[in-house]
């Protein structure tokens, strides 16, 4: 079944620009873990499996080419494993993420500030890993495009954002020469369904604290259900409704640092784990600017710094 996909603070899907010349790296920690899991619409277990987890390793950056235009990257290693019966973990570099992110509109709109986001992204696999061994693969091994629109507004330090992103994902070629969905097929390549995702998040922003309560939905646009008692293929349906939250705290002790966590849970899904997922890291930001600059521009008021 597919990873979560998991939110941090200060990415290519919250209302947070980087101001020009600013530079935020950091390294995350990520774990997941279900038992139970969807068989299509059936939710159940499974004694071979045990308890799936994973474990991600993540470097992530965000640079601020100017106040309205950032560049983003993320490059997670990830590890499996499963508890009961024999399938062998699994470890490795995954997909390289790449993004840039454009605000065109931010202006004051009533009491408060509106912004208005467009983020456009690739990520591709950096190393021939096994796709075709789900649920302890690493990675689906697609070429994915990604394109998402997004509003937010704030009033004061109290913010919503919703967002909406289509998913272009290239076909995946798999080490056999035939495969079953719901019909054979006598090629090692596979089409893999395009996706939709929607995401909501709101909460208290201002530039030492960022605390959110989040929603997110995934829905592949195709796919088969995972046949009873079967392992579950690439190109499955892959269905999920997670809800969760957020939080980003300055350091003050040391300028520019930030410590981020974040706890989400899938509360809906078919032919995927119900998963629990939690993240946690620090983040630096560094300005190359002529000024020194400890904070991102979180869109307060729809104030933009110079």
């Amino acid at each position: 079944m597919m990873a979560v996909q998991l939110s941090f603070a200060q990415t290519d899907i919250d209302a947070v620009m980087m101001g020009k010349k600013d530079f935020c790296s950091g390294l995350v920690f990520a774990g997941s873990s279900w038992k139970n899991y969807w068989e299509g619409t059936n939710k159940r277990d499974n004694a071979n499996l045990g308890t799936v987890s994973s474990k991600n390793y993540i470097v992530q950056g965000n640079y601020g080419i100017s106040n309205k235009l950032n560049v983003l990257f993320s490059m997670p290693y990830v590890t499996t494993n499963a508890s009961g019966g024999t399938l062998q973990s699994m470890k490795g570099l995954q997909d390289l993420s790449l993004f840039v992110k454009y605000m065109p509109v931010k202006k004051e709109l009533g009491p408060g500030s509106f912004s208005v986001y467009t983020i456009a992204g690739i990520s591709f696999p950096t190393t021939n890993y096994v796709a075709d061994f789900l649920p302890l693969s690493i990675g689906l091994h697609s070429t994915n495009l990604s394109f998402r629109g997004m509003v937010d507004y704030q009033i004061d330090n109290w913010f919503a954002t919703l967002s909406g992103t289509y998913v272009q994902r290239s076909n995946v070629k798999i080490d056999r020469t035939s495969y079953y969905t719901t019909e054979l097929h006598y090629t090692n390549e596979v089409s893999m369904p395009n996706a939709t995702s929607f995401n909501f998040r709101t909460g208290f922003r201002n530039e030492k604290l960022i605390a959110e309560a989040i929603l997110n939905n995934w829905t592949t646009q195709g796919g088969f259900d995972i046949s009873k008692n079967n392992m579950p293929f690439l190109s499955n349906t892959m269905n999920m409704t997670t809800i969760g939250f957020n939080t980003k705290v300055y350091i003050p002790k040391v300028d520019g640092l930030y410590f981020m966590g974040g706890y989400n849970y899938t509360v809906a899904g078919r032919n995927v784990g119900q998963a629990s997922n939690y993240n946690a890291g620090f983040l630096y930001i560094l300005s190359f600017g002529k000024q020194k600059k400890s904070t991102p521009d979180n869109n307060r008021n729809g104030v933009e710094k110079n």
